[in-house]
């Protein structure tokens, strides 16, 4: 959602990478709803890791800040840019997977997610 937001948001202005802890491989259906709704297409948005990230030739040391947005990616990142001069900064957002019993309960939990990592991104880096 964040890398999605970020793009609609800037374009090219910026250069944006998401990655996670763990490479899923499928975005999920609730997230690719929550950001249809404001505008942000993510149906063909890949989910990958860190270590994808740098076979495909992304370098971490290229790249200015790191946002982590659960502590295992905080750790995961601070750990692989130990030796790196960049920033790593925290934005804590709700964990929306296996929340909410019904379809609109679980779309309102990733709702609250793309809302808050909109907030965080315009509070940064403005609208």
């Amino acid at each position: 959602m964040a890398e999605g937001i970020t793009k609609k948001l800037f374009g090219f202005d910026i250069y944006v990478q998401s990655v996670g802890v763990v490479n899923d491989l499928e975005i999920d259906g609730f997230a690719i709803a929550a950001c249809e709704e404001i505008g942000v297409e993510l149906s063909r948005h890949r989910s990958r890791d860190f270590q994808e990230l740098e076979e495909n030739g992304e370098a971490l040391s290229g790249f200015d800040v790191i946002v982590a947005m659960s502590p295992a990616s905080q750790r995961r990142a601070l750990d692989l840019t130990r030796y790196y001069h960049l920033t790593v900064e925290y934005w804590p957002v709700l964990d929306p997977t296996g929340l909410g019993e019904t379809r609109d309960a679980k779309l309102d939990a990733y709702r609250q997610t793309r809302d808050q990592i909109l907030k965080q991104i315009q509070d940064k880096w403005g609208d």
